[in-house]
């Protein structure tokens, strides 16, 4: 390699772009990979405050992305038009050497085939559902994409049967997460009783989240503590904002409910829990490498969860349950998230042995961790080394 070619590699462009916190985890440890192969390597597009913090260049705030729900993106769709149209002619202007869209499927998908359509190549990272619902996307994926990343081993075997580039690589909180979690120590650090029952109170990182579960959270913690008046209630928030609406939230609805509100520390929450009230998301997988029983609940809204129940067609919606191929964890949606269901599930877990649990919850580790950003970076070079 000529003096020329190896300074062009060197000084390579990154395009990234990633539409909520999860996704910022993911693209920092991409990112941290890459710089060790590529160490002047610029890197830019959409990225939270992980990835900023390596030097990543956000041309549009994350949140902007953060939309979950047909109805609820229906709402904001002509600023997310925006956001990807500028995207779009920004990256065909200043080409990157690649473009990773990390998630957020019905943005990147779309901003990913715009993309390969004028040379560029192309990764998406974390499998779209396309194995729950909506099939077909599968053949749009193929277009749009050279390569999938694929955190889940099942995801792979999908693609294979379709013929569509895939790779396992791994999903990275199995490589952070130790495989057990000391759970005195992590009440240490939070200042927590060593001698107490801890339910974590786990509504969701999003805002329709929180007004659509914490009711029915508070009201089930509120029947579990006049069964239980040592019983503490925890919760783990991943921003100010979501801190605001949390408190907002119990001062109208459960005022005299002692909750400890925890800003940016969920794992060690978790950690420190001897059981998870939980929405469902990425969270429920750091549950289970953390190895805490959980109840797993979701709320769509009316309009959401009516389309979508003539669209999916899984037995389970949490990944503990699909990576086990088994209901190894309650899961309770729409009408089903209630206090009549939620208290004796919580009481089952928090006061009878849960061990066997735990030999489940290794297998999911052991199957998952395979030391993913490293594989995820091998994976996007060994794109780039492709011919077009």
């Amino acid at each position: 390699m000529t003096a020329q070619n190896q300074n062009a590699r060197q000084h390579m462009v990154f395009a990234i772009v990633v539409g909520e916190h999860s996704g910022d985890t993911l693209g920092a440890g991409l990112i941290t990979s890459l710089q060790k192969k590529h160490p002047n390597a610029k890197f830019i597009g959409i990225g939270g405050p992980k990835m900023q913090a390596l030097g990543f260049e956000s041309l549009f705030a994350m949140d902007e992305l953060s939309v979950m729900g047909l109805v609820e993106v229906l709402g904001r769709i002509r600023r997310l038009l925006h956001v990807r149209k500028t995207l779009t002619d920004y990256f065909t202007s200043n080409k990157p050497a690649v473009f990773i869209g990390i998630d957020a499927p019905d943005f990147n998908i779309g901003l990913e085939l715009k993309l390969k359509a004028q040379g560029i190549k192309t990764v998406h990272y974390v499998s779209p559902s396309v194995w729950a619902w909506r099939e077909k996307r599968i053949f749009k994926i193929a277009k749009a994409t050279d390569m999938v990343l694929a955190l889940l081993p099942f995801e792979k075997a999908f693609y294979d049967k379709h013929n569509v580039p895939c790779t396992f690589v791994g999903h990275p909180l199995a490589d952070d997460i130790p495989m057990q979690s000391d759970k005195a120590l992590a009440r240490t650090k939070l200042g927590l009783a060593q001698d107490k029952k801890i339910l974590a109170l786990m509504p969701g990182s999003r805002g329709g989240e929180l007004s659509r579960l914490l009711g029915d959270f508070f009201a089930s913690a509120k029947q579990l503590q006049a069964q239980d008046s040592d019983l503490v209630f925890v919760a783990p928030m991943i921003s100010e904002q979501r801190v605001e609406q949390f408190n907002a939230l119990k001062a109208e609805l459960a005022p005299d409910l002692a909750v400890k509100v925890i800003l940016n520390q969920t794992q060690t929450v978790m950690a420190a829990s001897d059981c998870l009230l939980t929405a469902s998301g990425t969270v429920t997988l750091e549950a289970a490498l953390i190895k805490r029983p959980m109840v797993i609940c979701y709320k769509f809204s009316p309009v959401t969860f009516y389309l979508a129940r003539w669209l999916v067609k899984l037995e389970w919606f949490s990944l503990p349950n699909l990576l086990a191929n088994k209901s190894l964890v309650p899961e309770l949606l729409q009408k089903q998230v209630c206090p009549d269901n939620i208290v004796p599930l919580i009481k089952e877990r928090l006061y009878h042995d849960q061990s066997q649990l735990n030999n489940s919850y290794q297998s999911i580790h052991l199957q998952l961790k395979c030391d993913a950003s490293e594989q995820a970076a091998k994976a996007v070079l060994a794109v780039l080394s492709t011919k077009p």
